[in-house]
């Protein structure tokens, strides 16, 4: 079993530095060039360019440390699943979440998570939704929750709840004032939207493109609310945003939604993730509490 090595390895590329790798496993430096030269020798392939300043990871090293994370992480988790078959939901549920719904939907959730099972412990990780399914298939989080879809098909995905987006600019903005607003009175505006990667900003430029919409400017931001604040104080601006993310907002008259004549905008959110991790107890128990809470 090469897994003291393959840590070491992983340990290794993400130090730099083969002191360094050394001390963080506890184990001496020479212990630590036998496992990559064994490895080198398996694998018949040069791991890493070393000089005397630079230690570079080389191409297939490159798809050795990818894989070798998937196996350790598989191997790891094993071992938690045989410890844990004959417990209750304990160890560590690592959740990630794409910006919506992680700093939104997901809080209330975790708020029930924990009081039903206090021994579990619970890490979220947000970030937009390709960083999500990206961490989802490489097992660097147990489950994903993600705006839209992917067309990851090793990753499974289920809907679990849907969502509404609004169109929404100051309360200063010359269109909130209207009664009614129509796609025309939408050209030639000034649009904030999320990052590259970013469901929401994916929604947002297929409302452009399908409706034919010249835009004046864009500005783009990588948070919800750094988007509003930018428009609360700018006066100027619109964005398209879920619900979850405006409510408050507009209820508190910080933030107006159009009165848009025009379809709803809906999409889903869903749950993603590895075949590997489906049957993990407290990912089960997770994805369960989800189909309860939040029915379609």
């Amino acid at each position: 079993m090469y897994y003291d090595a393959l840590k070491t390895f992983v340990t290794l590329v993400e130090t730099k530095n083969f002191t360094r790798a050394a001390e963080f496993l506890h184990i001496s430096q020479p212990s630590v060039s036998v496992h990559i030269k064994n490895l080198e020798a398996e694998f018949q392939t040069e791991l890493f360019i070393r000089s005397p300043k630079v230690l570079k990871i080389t191409p297939t090293g490159e798809i050795l440390y990818e894989r070798a994370k998937q196996i350790l992480s598989m191997y790891e988790q094993t071992q938690k699943d045989i410890l844990e078959h004959h417990h209750d939901i304990i160890g560590k549920l690592v959740i990630g979440a794409s910006f919506t719904i992680g700093e939104y939907v997901l809080p209330p959730l975790l708020v029930e998570l924990h009081a039903k099972y206090p021994n579990l412990e619970l890490e979220v990780f947000i970030g937009n939704t390709e960083e999500i399914v990206q961490s989802v298939r490489l097992l660097n989080v147990d489950i994903g929750l993600i705006e839209g879809q992917t067309n990851d098909r090793e990753l499974l995905v289920e809907p679990f709840m849907e969502d509404e987006l609004f169109i929404v600019g100051s309360i200063q903005h010359e269109l909130a004032s209207k009664e009614s607003v129509n796609m025309a009175d939408l050209q030639n505006q000034t649009w904030f939207m999320r990052e590259e990667g970013s469901g929401t900003r994916e929604y947002l430029k297929h409302m452009i493109r399908s409706n034919g919409l010249k835009v004046k400017s864009i500005l783009t931001i990588s948070s919800n609310q750094a988007i509003k604040e930018t428009i609360i104080h700018s006066g100027q601006g619109l964005s398209l945003l879920s619900i979850h993310t405006i409510d408050r907002d507009v209820r508190q008259h910080n933030l107006s939604i159009l009165p848009l004549n025009h379809p709803a905008f809906k999409r889903l959110f869903s749950c993603v993730c590895s075949p590997v991790m489906e049957n993990k107890r407290h990912v089960m128990a997770f994805r369960d509490m989800l189909r309860q809470k939040t029915k379609l």
